[in-house]
């Protein structure tokens, strides 16, 4: 027994087994003493709540729900509504980011200077000050009836951008982006393949995909396209964009787009020069300079910190708590003061944004990697 706790990797193993025991008796611990006081308190534990109806409705939400929704859907609701709002500012941030990056780097003096007051202003001013003002910009603007017209097919007011809807629930339009998602992958891996016109076969696979979702999905006797009208103080038709998501959107997009940008540029000036005259003396032109060698040496030298800064903004779309957006942590701090399941919520709200935070970390990883040089990659 001395002789194998002397070799090194059994002893290891061993400090790690008490450790793991150490936490887990710990934790366990804390959930039976935690359940003791609620129990001692009259307080029910457990997740049964979450069949009980809610009682509130919320102003925006992907899929159905109303203020006869269970708690189950409601959180649903919310999770979903984290999900879109931080994806689609992680992706605004970064096309900002990009365009500021490269201002910051560029030999013009007027783009750098835009590119510079952009980061010292909307870097240096809080997130949550930035959403207030945003919202404060989009309850501002014309009422219904004054509303701005977007060349015949949509509208913005106070109550929100109005624009066109396609007649397909979000279900579809979610089961359209991942059949995009997939038809794109397909395309390349084919591609990889050597198989003779994979993009046409992947397009098509597309179309079809649509086709059948766009049949399937639309209501009988319905339009295609639903387009807003005005009637009355309200709009008909088409889908609103609220003035809540609206501001949080553009607040995340502006303040994350001045930190990617920072990184664009520190990615960009982390290539080493001697790479890029070695480039230039093979004859390569300014064009296959920058596409073949300097963006791609740019890129691995940016994802790291963009992984940081993509999980964080998806963290700090909790500030739509500020404005009234029902996102999850809103939700999930409505449900606490309705139900009373203090610890079972928030252990929900724990799960769902480790879940997100990793996927996002999973997927940076595996883009690292792919893009890492052979040879160089970290043997952890």
């Amino acid at each position: 027994m001395l002789q194998l706790l002397t070799e090194r990797k059994v002893r290891d193993w061993t400090i790690q087994a008490l450790v793991l025991m150490v936490v887990a008796g710990l934790v366990l611990s804390f959930i039976l003493i935690a359940r003791h006081n609620l129990l001692a308190q009259g307080i029910a534990t457990g997740f049964g709540f979450l069949e009980r109806s809610t009682g509130w409705p919320i102003n925006f939400a992907l899929i159905e729900v109303s203020d006869r929704s269970t708690y189950a859907r409601m959180l649903t609701a919310g999770l979903l509504n984290t999900i879109l709002v931080g994806v689609l500012g992680v992706a605004l941030a970064s096309a900002a980011g990009i365009f500021i990056g490269l201002a910051r780097i560029s030999s013009n003096a007027v783009l750098n200077l835009i590119g510079t007051v952009y980061v010292e202003i909307f870097r240096n001013v809080p997130l949550i000050l930035q959403a207030f003002f945003w919202y404060a910009v989009m309850t501002h603007l014309p009422s219904p009836r004054q509303a701005i017209p977007l060349s015949g097919i949509g509208f913005i007011s106070n109550r929100g951008i109005m624009l066109p809807a396609l007649d397909m629930g979000w279900a579809d339009l979610g089961l359209l982006a991942a059949g995009s998602v997939a038809a794109l992958w397909l395309a390349r891996r084919l591609g990889r393949d050597g198989v003779p016109r994979a993009g046409l076969i992947t397009a098509g696979g597309f179309l079809v995909l649509f086709a059948v979702l766009l049949l399937t999905g639309r209501t009988p006797d319905a339009p295609l396209v639903s387009l807003p009208v005005l009637k009355g103080l309200r709009f008909v038709g088409g889908f609103a964009i609220k003035p809540e998501f609206s501001a949080l959107l553009i607040a995340l997009a502006v303040f994350g787009g001045a930190y990617v940008g920072e990184i664009v540029r520190g990615g960009f000036l982390a290539v080493d020069r001697g790479r890029i005259e070695a480039a230039r003396a093979l004859g390569l032109t300014n064009f296959q300079v920058n596409w073949l060698v300097r963006i791609p040496l740019a890129v691995r030298a940016m994802l790291p910190a963009l992984a940081n800064q993509y999980v964080w903004l998806m963290k700090a779309t909790t500030i739509g708590i500020a404005i009234g957006f029902p996102d999850y942590f809103m939700i999930v701090s409505t449900s606490i003061n309705q139900s009373g399941q203090t610890i079972e919520l928030l252990a929900m709200l724990m799960g769902g944004f480790l879940l997100i935070n990793y996927t996002i970390g999973w997927v940076m990883n595996r883009i690292n990697r792919a893009l890492a040089i052979k040879g160089r990659e970290d043997p952890a």
